[in-house]
């Protein structure tokens, strides 16, 4: 049986439901969602809460999920098995955004949008019993863009709020975006969320996780196949290595042979890895 919610956009309403689903673990996860909670004016500015059916006995870490699709298309259903259930199923209460797409609105926009759920979601840490110290962010490949934003822009950033993580998970992102709006790496999706303007490539650059390599920040685990036709493995190589340069906590786990999103049976190896780094850095018991 299929267990995935999705909700037509004319029918961006709250929702709470309980379900049972099988996560990207292999195992079976009883789970409560609370579906398209509005974070901003906007019909695709919703997420959801994902969490565990069992009462929480203390406060539980927090994870905030941003799906991928290059700024120009993805939906934060596609995340929840194989992304918001292991972290459900090991106490997490996860908010599963979405966020304007390229169709919708250019560059930063997407970026704003993540910085305002994020507040959001510091701001209800309380109601969903969450420990406001303990909040990490993840994204898969542009989605990965936009975590590592929310976790390094400082205070002064100009596209949002700015809030405390405690770590950020990076599957195969974009750390590098000028390689891909420009030259040998370029992409389509790139050029469409950065359309032609005054001062292109400075956005770019502004957009960019590695302009704000800087010490001290959140530690970060990037995890990106070496044979990824779309984002270049060697973004997240260099991106690690400048970060490590700077003396941050920073590891990269390599896929020998992976493409850009994983099998399940790439995925079930690298869960055991992410939560042992989680537990390294006592977000996760």
């Amino acid at each position: 049986m299929d267990h995935r919610v999705t909700y037509p956009p004319s029918m961006r309403l709250p929702v709470f439901l309980v379900l049972l689903g099988t996560c990207a673990l292999g195992s079976a996860a009883e789970y409560q969602i609370q579906g398209n909670i509005r974070y901003d004016r906007y019909p695709e500015t919703v997420l959801d809460i994902v969490q565990p059916r069992a009462p929480a006995l203390a406060n539980r870490p927090g994870v905030i999920v941003i799906h991928g699709g290059g700024w120009v298309e993805g939906e934060k259903e596609k995340m929840l098995e194989p992304f918001c259930l292991p972290f459900v199923e090991h106490d997490f209460v996860a908010a599963n955004l979405e966020y304007r797409l390229a169709k919708s609105a250019h560059a930063p926009v997407a970026v704003q949008d993540v910085l305002k759920a994020a507040k959001w979601f510091q701001d209800h840490a309380a109601e969903y019993r969450v420990d406001p110290a303990r909040i990490i962010v993840l994204g898969e490949s542009a989605g990965g863009e936009l975590a590592l934003l929310t976790a390094m822009l400082p205070a002064s950033n100009p596209f949002g709020p700015a809030i405390r993580i405690a770590g950020a998970i990076d599957f195969y992102g974009i750390a590098d975006v000028p390689d891909q709006l420009a030259g040998p790496n370029q992409q389509r999706y790139a050029a469409a969320w950065i359309p032609d303007q005054p001062d292109r490539m400075e956005l770019a650059k502004q957009l960019s996780p590695l302009t704000y390599v800087r010490k001290p920040l959140p530690p970060i685990l990037a995890i990106h196949g070496d044979a990824d036709p779309v984002v270049p493995y060697q973004q997240s190589v260099n991106f690690t290595k400048e970060l490590k340069a700077a003396g941050d906590d920073s590891e990269l786990i390599t896929v020998r042979n992976g493409k850009h999103g994983f099998t399940p049976d790439e995925m079930s190896k690298l869960w055991p890895q992410v939560f042992r780094w989680l537990k390294k850095h006592k977000i996760s018991s």
